[in-house]
């Protein structure tokens, strides 16, 4: 498994490097007139641009991620299933705000549901689901803040399934990155629901013309940006305009969080801007690799005088481009190595700098046993390290 580190806003406005005519310009994050907003790598846990990201703020629909999470985690424990029935109570059926039109008469399932709530934002979709789940929606917050603690959301309070207003319904933009990098990690079979552009529930249907009503994703960037594939937009009065928009390009994920912005299109703008900002000046590089060894340390009282030290878990992270060869790495020995040497006993430390700061730490392990030398070999070794 990958090591995920973090790093916090390293850029580089311009670096002169020792070799000619090696110039890497890294230009500060855009302004976007939001609330808070972050940038954030979630293969490599890295915050690349970011402002006010830890502040509490209104997450409205947003609340939503963390809806799906609990209910994706329903569905892979067992708990329930894509294809049960649900239950449409009457409040869920008068909740407010957006709907897929659901009513008590209708036979809905767990996958209408999820579709109605991911897709076209149904306030009466979340509801139903988490009374479906956990009886009311009272108790099913209570899941979402045990989820919402386990993912290390330290700003994060929820008291209901929809993001309808509340004074102690509250997150931060970072937290909701973080949830949106996991849902994508841990659920991807799931993920498709979030880059749909319509949806229309066969049941609910336009009374004028009978047939289903098609209702189109809030999120814009699905149509203006072919490399975004999701995630969530929000709004309330106190909320003012929130999105999370995720795009791929390459090899590379990025999440852009925005919140409080004024209109859908600043919000819109904004995540374009974060995104295009991060692919254009950033790029993710193995630091690390596993299995490549990283110098020889010498042994005592060994048969082999020396060992090679040699990485276990490989590291990526994100850096501005241009800036992978201005990496420095030292070696630190775990001294004297001392025979037996174990393969999974740590014998040193390996330190990746860039302009001086410490990017990435591993420890270093034998690249192979080391058993114990002859007796005389022994004693001759033991001799010496008294000088040591």
């Amino acid at each position: 498994m990958k090591t995920s580190l973090k790093i916090l806003n390293c850029l580089i406005v311009i670096v002169f490097a020792p070799i000619a005519n090696s110039i890497v310009i890294v230009p500060k994050p855009p302004e976007i007139k939001v609330e808070s907003y972050v940038l954030y790598n979630p293969n490599t846990g890295t915050i690349i641009a970011s402002e006010e990201e830890t502040n509490q703020i209104k997450p409205a629909s947003i609340t939503k991620l963390m809806t799906a999470y609990t209910v994706f985690h329903a569905i892979k424990e067992e708990q329930i299933a894509m294809g049960d029935p649900v239950r449409v109570s009457d409040y869920a059926m008068s909740v407010g705000g957006s709907t897929m039109f659901l009513n008590q008469y209708m036979d809905v399932t767990v996958e209408d549901l999820i579709q109605g709530m991911i897709i076209i934002s149904g306030n009466d979709a979340s509801v139903a689901l988490a009374e479906h789940i956990a009886g009311n929606e009272e108790t099913f917050a209570i899941y979402m803040n045990m989820y919402a603690e386990a993912l290390g959301m330290k700003n994060t309070n929820y008291t209901n399934s929809s993001g309808l207003e509340n004074e102690e319904h509250f997150s931060s933009a970072l937290d909701i990155a973080m949830l949106a990098g996991r849902i994508i990690d841990e659920f991807p079979e799931h993920f498709h629901y979030y880059s749909q552009q319509t949806y229309q529930f066969d049941q609910a249907k336009d009374l004028k013309t009978g047939k289903p009503i098609v209702q189109y994703n809030r999120n814009r960037l699905l149509r203006r940006d072919s490399s975004v594939d999701g995630m969530k937009t929000g709004y309330t009065k106190s909320a003012g305009y929130c999105l999370v928009a995720t795009a791929q390009r390459e090899d590379t994920r990025l999440i852009a969080v925005v919140t409080g912005a004024k209109s859908s299109d600043e919000r819109n703008n904004a995540a374009t801007a974060l995104l295009n900002y991060g692919f254009r000046f950033f790029e993710e590089r193995t630091i690390i690799e596993a299995g490549t060894n990283y110098g020889e340390a010498q042994v005592w009282k060994g048969a082999s005088d020396s060992v090679e030290m040699v990485a276990k878990e490989e590291v990526e992270l994100t850096i501005a481009k241009g800036m992978y060869d201005e990496i420095e790495s030292s070696i630190e020995v775990f001294g004297p190595v001392i025979a037996p040497i174990p393969l999974d006993q740590p014998i040193g430390k390996l330190t990746m700098k860039l302009e001086g700061k410490v990017i990435a730490e591993t420890d270093l392990f034998p690249g192979k046993i080391i058993e114990e030398d002859s007796l005389w070999g022994w004693l001759y070794d033991s001799a010496l390290l008294l000088f040591e």
